[in-house]
């Protein structure tokens, strides 16, 4: 499929654009923010204290991650884990992703339908793309249409889940900033811009995504739609 002209025009092209340029994004937000000390002087950890002690978010463990923007809210332990720089570093970028993983835990504390659906959905997602690429190279080899289609399908859960996926990190970011504001820790135009900058970076990685999963998901179902006409 790599060497398939409509593949590399219509999917493998346009995906390297928007993943780059969302990467470049991110990478000149939280470089620029990074470097910002936030008007709290408050490091990450820090942070996620004020929050925990100042709003209805109810306080759970932080561990440390490694690499760099590597912070994650795990569900399963529930526990955020925090990257060195932005645990330790009293930076906008840090208040701002800090802010954003404890929207995370603020819509599973809150019992979010979407994100209930999301989780729902993640087990078979875990393993749907390899069993759909095996389908779909497998249906292409033995001139099997119906693997193919099935093989189309499953590749949809995942696409369903990438969907899925954008609301809730939308919805995550908009409880970052309400959750500084309440805690206090916007304080300047510079807290709120900067902020609202690093939210809107990182969410552009998951559209990015999103969308090239749409593309894949569309010339999946075109091969099927040719081999069902040949």
């Amino acid at each position: 499929m790599f060497f398939d002209p409509v593949y590399m025009l219509f999917v493998l092209v346009p995906s390297l654009i928007l993943s780059l340029g969302a990467q470049l994004f991110v990478r000149s937000a939280y470089g620029r923010w990074s470097r910002a000390r936030n008007s709290a002087g408050l490091s990450g950890v820090q942070v996620a204290d004020r929050i925990f002690r100042r709003t209805r978010v109810a306080p759970i463990p932080l561990e440390s991650a490694p690499g760099e923007l590597s912070d994650h809210f795990d569900p399963g332990k529930n526990v955020v884990r925090l990257s060195r720089d932005i645990a330790t570093v009293p930076s906008v970028a840090s208040m701002a992703v800090v802010a954003h993983e404890l929207g995370h835990v603020e819509q599973y504390q809150s019992q979010s339908p979407l994100i209930a659906m999301r989780s729902f959905l993640l087990p078979a997602v875990q393993f749907s793309p390899t069993v759909s690429y095996l389908l779909i190279f497998l249906g292409l080899i033995l001139n099997a249409v119906n693997l193919i289609w099935l093989g189309v399908i499953f590749f949809g859960l995942v696409v369903v889940f990438m969907l899925l996926t954008l609301p809730v990190e939308f919805d995550a970011s908009r409880r970052a900033l309400r959750l500084l504001h309440e805690s206090g820790l916007i304080i300047t135009a510079d807290d709120e811009r900067g902020a609202r900058q690093v939210l809107t970076a990182a969410a552009l990685t998951y559209v990015a995504a999103a969308v090239t999963a749409v593309l894949q998901l569309l010339y999946y179902i075109s091969l099927a739609s040719g081999r069902s006409r040949d």
